[in-house]
């Protein structure tokens, strides 16, 4: 029966995975214990030690549980409830309580639709352990198995859908971003819009994956939006899905600079950096004076390419570390030798919209001053989720640790601060991680304020949509030195 256990083996950032494996071991059975809670110490391959407090509140879920379900297969799928209630207790960043536990996923079982008695045993599961897990904070969520295959579906950098990196709000789903050259982007989504219905259904309460599910689909298929923007009305909008197919980075020469962007931290960036650096030696040659990484609406994706992107410009040093609620589940990753930019100097540019990995990789050129960082305060999304799988072929989404820079400086609510801001007139309200509904609170209290703030024309932009951010990066790079660069700006503060 080993495949019931709960295995961790994948880390989140920011909605996508990265190979991550645990084994826990098997454990022996008291013998005073239940039929099914020796069952239980088989099948979920952690120690049933729990204590009286923990079996009360788990007899209480069970009440209800058996008031609402019907008796086929009822034993067996509450199985799956206490696999998932002691991973949760065991693993959550910080030790969660067992009783809000259980009325979060009470509260979600008495929300359903139907007959106490006659609902399926699976379905009251569902709702039980869907709200325990949105619940505890805007990233942790139950998926279920049609959910936890699709997971990895955004990782490959294609998928059918409508081209948004979005998280949860209390009243709706909380656009990040949308990705370049996608439907949603072309029919005017916007950064900080919130979902408030998916087909004239109020999305109020969902969890991220079930409205994430929701917006996928078969390509040519319209979907209609209901859309709540700063300063308007909310306004229906129609989007036909398409097939997603995220070109991970993108380049150019931008005179005698080159310039590179990453739209999403999709499996292909690593390989895709280094054909960019090559691509622009060959074309800049000798010529070439320096790069412009543009990680702006950049909401993030698998953690090891993040540190892929960082490493690529690093020669050594810390990128990042992940630190849990237990000492021995700490990690640090660290940058190899080989710098393919090969020392020239560089600018990184983030905005609101860059998130988790795209912070990773912002945090380590900054701390390492391996980079100048400019643009706008990133969104602040500094939590690792976790998946682990579970015998019913769902899976939980838990948040586990924390992300903290080489400085030791904790991303969550607080994001990177660049070195240089330069703002940008949005007709939005911006809104960022510690906006959002449940939000895990920032670890310290960080000055958040940039040491230099410019003007948002300070600089000359650069191409038709008038990119002041851009242009100050290019300024920047010219100029050769900060003094030099803020004196022909007009800004005579030092950093």
């Amino acid at each position: 029966m080993n495949w019931f256990r709960i295995r961790p083996y994948m880390i989140v950032a920011a909605g996508l995975v990265v190979g991550f494996s645990l084994s826990p071991g098997l454990s022996g059975c008291a013998a005073e214990q239940s039929m099914i809670e020796r069952f239980l110490g088989h099948v979920v391959g952690h120690d049933f030690s729990l204590d009286e407090e923990s079996r009360r509140e788990l007899a209480r879920y069970r009440a209800v549980y058996d008031e609402y379900a019907s008796q086929d297969g009822r034993d067996e799928d509450y199985v799956y409830f206490v696999e998932a209630f002691r991973y949760v207790r065991a693993n959550y960043y910080k030790k969660p309580e067992d009783a809000q536990l259980v009325d979060f996923a009470i509260e979600g079982v008495r929300k359903m639709e139907g007959a106490p008695g006659s609902l399926s045993p699976v379905a009251v599961n569902e709702a039980a352990l869907d709200a325990m897990l949105v619940g505890l904070d805007p990233h942790s969520s139950y998926l279920n198995p049609d959910e936890a295959r699709e997971m990895q579906v955004s990782t490959k950098g294609e998928f059918g859908g409508l081209g948004i990196e979005v998280t949860m709000d209390e009243k709706g789903v909380k656009v990040i971003s949308p990705i370049e050259d996608t439907p949603a982007e072309r029919a005017g989504i916007k950064a900080g819009d919130l979902i408030v219905k998916l087909e004239g259904e109020s999305v109020a309460g969902w969890s991220l994956v079930k409205a994430v599910m929701r917006m996928r689909g078969k390509p040519g298929v319209p979907l209609n939006l209901t859309v709540e923007r700063t300063g308007l009305a909310p306004f229906d909008l129609t989007i036909v899905r398409d097939v997603i197919k995220v070109r991970s980075v993108r380049w150019r020469m931008e005179g005698d600079l080159g310039y590179v962007r990453v739209v999403k931290f999709t499996e292909k960036v690593s390989d895709g950096i280094r054909k960019a650096m090559s691509a622009l030696r060959k074309e800049g040659g000798d010529n070439l004076k320096g790069i412009v990484l543009d990680l702006r609406n950049n909401p993030g994706g698998l953690l090891d390419q993040s540190v892929a992107l960082a490493d690529a410009f690093l020669d050594d040093g810390l990128v990042v570390a992940i630190r849990g609620r237990k000492p021995g589940e700490s990690r640090t990753f660290d940058a190899r030798s080989g710098d393919l930019a090969r020392g020239l100097p560089m600018v990184v540019l983030i905005n609101e919209g860059s998130a988790s990995a795209s912070e990773i990789v912002a945090g380590a050129l900054q701390d390492h001053k391996r980079a100048i960082v400019m643009g706008a305060r990133s969104f602040g999304k500094g939590s690792v989720q976790t998946i682990a799988p579970m015998g019913n072929k769902g899976a939980l989404r838990l948040t586990t640790s924390l992300y903290y820079l080489p400085s030791g400086h904790a991303i969550q609510s607080a994001g990177v601060v660049p070195d240089i801001e330069v703002p940008v007139k949005v007709d939005h309200e911006i809104k960022r991680e510690a906006d959002l509904t449940g939000a895990l609170p920032m670890v310290e209290e960080n000055n958040i304020r940039a040491r230099i703030t410019l003007k948002h024309d300070a600089c000359i932009p650069i191409g038709e949509a008038k990119d002041y951010q851009l242009g100050c990066a290019v300024s920047f790079l010219h100029a050769g030195s900060t003094d030099r660069f803020l004196a022909e700006v007009g800004h005579s503060k030092r950093m």
